[in-house]
């Protein structure tokens, strides 16, 4: 039985979010539909920082939402969110989902700083004919590899021919009814996916000895079923202090409002567990760019005493700014 955060701040900003989100996005996010809760909302991406995830404040000098749809340079793109960091070569580098919300169109977003504070937008790197959200981005030997979600309900490995601008397919790793927000990460000599099932409600997990597979859905699995409070993907595992934290979406009373962390305390082959940390990560505010929901968490350590975290939020629309700096050329298929 998992504890969930329950205290009354949490209370308002549920009633302030049924009326900024509408009726139609909660009554999705409490019947498990995936809901993008989202379609009545801009959604806009930000800089947090704090002494660890669990301080997380908008950082100093970050004019948040650093990355808006329009910064993209692509005309029908609406909405940016999922973003996972980078920091190679000594820039920061941010992935994340571009496209239009209501057609699905566009692809996957770069963005680049020397600080993690002020970004450019370098465009999209990587398109198919189907629709690709969350590139979940990490390095293993020396290579980068994405692992983004895809209409096509296939788990997909994608690495850089040429970083951070050109991906190829490498491998399909799992494929089943439905697929979302596949996070991939390695921990004690294994290769783990977290990915979410059929609803928001449900979390699978399926591991393997190496990262083109053969993957096996874990006997455990899925480790969360009907609860849609906990189970959704929100961002990639942390490692703070020598202990593993899950992150999830709260989808209830509407989609992505907050995103909580969970602290692994078992993860073999064969036995999962996990215990709840009360405190939120982020949340809506009821006001400005993340007045609505907030649901995806990419925090990077840079120091003892500092993180650095990219987040995503819906609410108000941001008018006249956007990223400076050069675009690449729009991409019209996936480079090979």
């Amino acid at each position: 039985m998992r504890t969930l955060p329950a205290v009354a701040s949490a209370v308002a900003a549920a009633v302030v979010l049924i009326a900024s989100t509408g009726v139609r996005a909660a009554a999705d996010a409490k019947t498990g539909a995936k809901g993008q809760g989202g379609s009545n909302l801009i959604w806009s991406i930000g800089v947090y920082a704090g002494a660890s995830p669990f301080e997380l404040r908008p950082a100093s000098g970050a004019r948040n939402p650093v990355i808006i749809g329009a910064d993209t340079g692509e005309p029908e793109v609406d909405t940016v969110a999922h973003p996972f960091l980078v920091k190679a070569g000594g820039a920061y580098h941010l992935f994340f989902t571009a496209k239009n919300l209501q057609t699905g169109r566009g692809g996957i977003g770069h963005a680049e700083s020397s600080d993690g504070i002020r970004w450019q937008c370098r465009g999209l790197v990587l398109r198919e004919s189907a629709v690709l959200s969350y590139p979940c981005v990490f390095q293993s030997q020396g290579q980068y590899y994405m692992v983004p979600e895809s209409t096509e309900n296939v788990v997909r490995l994608y690495r850089a021919t040429r970083f951070p601008d050109q991906w190829q397919r490498e491998a399909d790793l799992v494929k089943a009814g439905k697929l979302i927000a596949p996070t991939v990460m390695q921990h004690n000599g294994k290769w783990w996916l977290f990915v979410g099932g059929s609803s928001n409600g449900t979390l699978l997990l399926y591991f393997a000895n190496d990262l083109k597979g053969p993957w096996t859905e874990h006997p455990k699995s899925p480790i969360v079923k009907d609860d849609a409070h906990i189970a959704r993907p929100a961002g990639r595992p942390l490692m703070v202090d020598g202990k593993l934290y899950r992150l999830g979406q709260d989808c209830i009373p509407t989609y992505g409002r907050q995103v909580l962390a969970f602290q692994v305390t078992t993860l073999t082959s064969t036995d999962y567990a996990e215990q709840p940390v009360e405190k939120p990560l982020i949340g809506a505010t009821s006001t400005g760019w993340n007045s609505a929901a907030m649901h995806h968490v990419d925090a990077l350590q840079l120091d003892a005493t500092h993180w650095i975290a990219a987040v995503d939020a819906g609410g108000a629309r941001v008018r006249g700014r956007g990223s400076t700096g050069p675009r690449r050329p729009p991409l019209s298929v996936v480079d090979r």
